[in-house]
């Protein structure tokens, strides 16, 4: 193919149907990122702020918080930047590709040194390594959608890498709590996060950028480029401000899980607790995740599902508010994962069809998925007084429902999508 054919194919809005193998590559490589996450998230940082809270001046809670939020800190600056970064990579192997391995490679390396983490302030460090590493790798995961799927089949693709992501979520849960310990929780969420990516970066050849087509390096326009401006792109603002609000409802869950379990439970195992609540998530969003997004495509229409998602998600975190048992908790997990498998497949074709520019689609992408770290900077500065002082784990979901509900009418506003 002649540079001119490969610059058009890396900037033109794409109209060939992807197939199953590039899509379940692509989805097995964004399943890995999120083990590399969530079995942290769910597990293995709770079990270490256990560990390090006595004798430090700080509860588990408040240290599991400092940490995770200065881990999404982090996350805020590297998805968009290395999701700019590779909009200008002009390597053979594509714009993605060479960050995909380097974000994995670093995430993998990344878990291995939180696991030996001696303290706090290492944990902290730790986890800001596997957020800026993985997301280089995530940022360009997602860039690859819109770079090679159409419109009215990233519904469907939205949904597969949906799927993997909760697979992902589930799978780095289930690694962490059977593995036996942190250290090797954290070396098999490790592995997997590496051997995760080997198929697609192997099989097949990403979309290269010719250094002609690259825009002209200067320090002032490449900050510039990271400021969406709202009024001139209002679909977009309206689009960002909805991803938000319904993460923020979502992390407020997540957050406090395994303490909901162990302190207001009284659950005997909590942490197999949150693996049984995860699976049963997982079941149900699994169900909906891949039809909400083939059925979207199918009518051509994105609100109404993101709406009525949200509704459901608003509905479910009410039950962890109002029954308090297990079999509350485990009714609430399942009509959640129904709610948020409609909306992560959805959601995702609504942004990638209110991006801008085709040049600029990785870093885009990335000031959009900040609407998914910025949760958890916002999510434990929230919920951590409420459920100290301000009612408990009661008014921090019902305060957790209003938020999602408000996301997803906020949709409504969006004028370009049907």
């Amino acid at each position: 193919m002649t540079t001119t054919g490969r610059a058009v194919d890396a900037l033109a809005e794409p109209v060939e149907r992807v197939g199953r193998g590039w899509t379940s590559a692509l989805s097995l490589a964004n399943g890995a990122i999120w083990v590399g996450w969530y079995g942290p998230l769910q597990i293995l940082l709770a079990s270490q702020a256990g560990d390090f809270a006595p004798g430090s001046g700080m509860s588990k809670e408040t240290m599991l918080a400092w940490v995770t939020g200065a881990g999404a800190l982090v996350s805020l600056v590297a998805n968009p930047l290395f999701g700019a970064l590779s909009d200008r990579t002009t390597a053979r192997r594509g714009r993605r590709t060479p960050w995909i391995v380097a974000g994995a490679a670093g995430g993998a390396l990344s878990l291995l040194l939180l696991a030996g983490a001696g303290g706090v302030w290492t944990m902290a460090a730790g986890w800001c390594l596997v957020q800026l590493t993985l997301n280089a790798a995530f940022a360009a995961v997602t860039a690859a959608v819109p770079d090679r799927v159409p419109r009215l089949q990233r519904g469907s693709v939205g949904g597969w890498l949906g799927a993997a992501q909760i697979l992902g979520v589930v799978g780095g849960t289930g690694l962490a709590t059977a593995a036996g310990g942190i250290g090797a929780g954290y070396a098999a969420c490790a592995v997997c996060t590496l051997a995760g990516v080997v198929p697609y970066v192997w099989r097949y050849q990403d979309l290269r950028l010719p250094a002609t087509e690259s825009p002209r390096w200067s320090w002032p326009g490449f900050l510039r480029g990271f400021w969406l401006s709202p009024r001139r792109h209002p679909d977009l603002g309206w689009a960002w401000l909805t991803r938000f609000l319904m993460n923020l409802s979502n992390a407020l869950v997540l957050l406090y899980l395994l303490y909901y379990l162990r302190d207001r439970l009284h659950h005997d195992d909590p942490g197999q607790g949150v693996l049984v609540l995860t699976a049963v998530n997982g079941l149900t969003l699994l169900a909906t995740v891949v039809v909400g997004g083939v059925w979207s495509d199918r009518t051509g229409r994105r609100k109404p599902f993101v709406i009525w998602s949200g509704v459901l998600m608003a509905v479910a975190t009410a039950l962890l508010a109002c029954w308090q048992t297990w079999p509350g908790a485990i009714v609430a997990a399942a009509v959640l994962g129904v709610g948020f498998g409609v909306f992560t497949s959805v959601d995702f074709a609504l942004m990638t069809d209110v991006l801008p520019k085709a040049l600029d689609r990785g870093k885009d992408l990335g000031v959009i998925n900040v609407a998914n770290a910025l949760p958890q900077v916002a999510a434990p500065a929230l919920a951590a007084p409420i459920v100290t002082y301000l009612g408990g784990y009661r008014t921090l979901y019902l305060v957790s429902a209003v938020i999602g509900l408000a996301g997803a009418l906020l949709v409504r506003r969006i004028r370009g999508v049907e």
